[in-house]
């Protein structure tokens, strides 16, 4: 694994996120999510995952810059791969901490979501949520559906619609994290939050995570071709290209 680190406590693992400074997405990463997290599913030593990133940066998105040279057949593939990761990890039956040390926009707040409570760092640069609106990027219905779990629809629909990052005291307000703490206390409530999670019964725990999580699991379109291709034909639409074109040059110049 380049893109990400695994550390292994007694019954339970930490997934790190460990790509540069601000952990941006590419497809390397999302594959190695996907693999790190079909291994801990099918480990009968591992109780439960805690996935986490660095230093102020839990993950700020999508590698724009990298994303904008791939060619279509890798960008349809990226979109696959990213779309699937997202499903493997909302499906994921094991108790599931994410501990946001950090900026999480768009591709972050993704990841956040999957997990069943989110605890993250106090910080007045620090903000999260889905803003693909913002920067010219297609969400997907499944996306929409895992927002309005957690924020409910009506909010989900004011902030989606426009594009709009909480800052930290807002997504605790809506609920879309659960627990704020200074950085240095993030993992550490992590791992006590999931402590008290494997004190359950294994059976009841996974029992009821599905039941809690019944109606967004079955609305989930477990091959959106319909949402897939029309993600893939705004992210060629000429005057879209020409405003991701000025974004990354603006990225390159800082």
């Amino acid at each position: 694994m380049q893109t990400i680190k695994i550390e292994r406590k007694d019954n339970y693992a930490i997934v790190q996120l460990n790509r540069g400074k601000v952990n941006a997405i590419n497809h390397q990463m999302t594959r190695e999510i996907r693999k790190a997290f079909t291994d801990l599913e099918n480990d009968e030593t591992v109780k439960g995952v805690i996935i986490t990133g660095t230093p102020h940066f839990f993950s700020a998105g999508l590698d724009v810059i990298e994303l904008y040279g791939y060619d279509k057949p890798k960008m349809n593939e990226f979109f696959n791969d990213f779309g699937g990761m997202y499903i493997q990890l909302a499906k994921f039956t094991k108790p599931f901490v994410c501990a946001i040390t950090g900026y999480s926009p768009a591709g972050g707040c993704v990841i956040a979501i999957t997990a069943d409570h989110r605890i993250m760092a106090a910080g007045e640069k620090y903000a999260i949520g889905l803003n693909e609106v913002a920067v010219n990027i297609q969400i997907s219905n499944n996306l929409i559906r895992g927002y309005s779990y957690w924020l409910g629809e009506g909010k989900a629909n004011e902030c989606i619609l426009g594009g709009k990052l909480l800052n930290v005291e807002e997504a605790l307000e809506t609920g879309l994290i659960n627990e704020v703490c200074d950085l240095e206390e993030v993992l550490p409530k992590a791992e006590a939050k999931m402590r008290q999670y494997l004190l359950a019964d294994e059976d009841i725990f996974k029992n009821t995570k599905y039941k809690l999580r019944k109606d967004w699991l079955e609305g989930m379109e477990e091959n959106p071709k319909i949402d897939l291709e029309q993600a893939i034909s705004l992210w060629w639409k000429p005057e879209i290209r020409a405003k991701m074109k000025a974004f990354v040059e603006s990225l390159q110049k800082k």
